[in-house]
């Protein structure tokens, strides 16, 4: 007998920013409203280059905000930050929870919430190296689960297969990843690339052996090195096209 799954509804904003319609609640992850401008902190200038394909109006009410992290702009910009503040509950880092207000909640590696009939399980996501990645702070990722709806990852700013590996191992049953790109590189953290490449987002994929695959975090600030189009060429190379779901900002899908 065939099990018949419901279907995840993914809208992509723009940059890390997504709507997820699952089992019953609308979730946003690493909401950033602002508009393209430029941000300084100590050495590191960021540059947004659009703004949200979507407004924060039109998306309606929402059950919960799944913050990664709070501390790098171009996952929760100003405007993020003030619609996190104003959410009827947030998930995040204890760091992160520790500012957003008395609705967030905070998750370690592998701790659990519960959002309506969701679990919503904290899971590890390394920044960078992992020298590189310790000094940029804690970052999560997300699993979703829930009775009769597939079971869906995102990774947050996670560079790391290894970590991958691990919650492909603690999550077998993983059917939809959405991967935080881009090749992230900023000079003055060194050499290494802060969140996956597209290169390394297709072997993520084949690891979780996942059916569907979105990528966000992927346009938007001047230091992504890799878009969109690198992503589909990846995953055409690694015989994996079937499984990225193709979506640019404003788009939505049924997985």
């Amino acid at each position: 007998m065939v099990r018949v799954m419901n279907k995840l509804s993914v809208r992509t904003i723009g940059g890390p920013t997504a709507v997820l319609d699952y089992a019953g609640a609308r979730l946003v992850l690493d909401p950033t409203f602002d508009a393209p401008g430029t941000y300084q902190n100590g050495p590191v200038t960021a540059r947004k280059l659009t703004g949200p394909a979507v407004s924060q109006d039109d998306i309606g009410p929402v059950d919960a905000v799944l913050v990664s992290h709070e501390h790098h702009i171009d996952n929760l910009d100003r405007a993020g930050r003030d619609y996190a503040r104003r959410a009827r509950r947030v998930l995040t880092t204890a760091a992160a929870a520790a500012k957003l207000g008395p609705q967030s909640i905070a998750l370690r590696p592998f701790e659990q919430a519960m959002v309506g009939t969701i679990r919503v399980t904290g899971v590890p996501a390394l920044h960078g190296s992992p020298e590189i990645g310790l000094a940029n702070g804690p970052v999560l990722g997300f699993v979703l689960e829930a009775e009769g709806w597939p079971t869906v990852y995102a990774s947050g700013d996670n560079a790391s297969l290894d970590v991958v590996a691990i919650i492909a191992e603690r999550f077998p049953a993983i059917e939809v990843a959405i991967l935080f790109v881009g090749a992230a590189h900023i000079p003055v953290r060194g050499d290494a690339f802060l969140t996956l490449t597209a290169e390394s987002a297709a072997r993520a994929a084949a690891l979780l052996g996942a059916r569907a695959v979105v990528a966000v975090h992927q346009d938007g600030w001047a230091h992504l090195t890799e878009g969109p189009e690198d992503v589909v060429l990846a995953f055409e190379k690694a015989g994996l096209s079937e499984v990225l779901v193709d979506l640019r900002p404003g788009d939505s899908a049924e997985i």
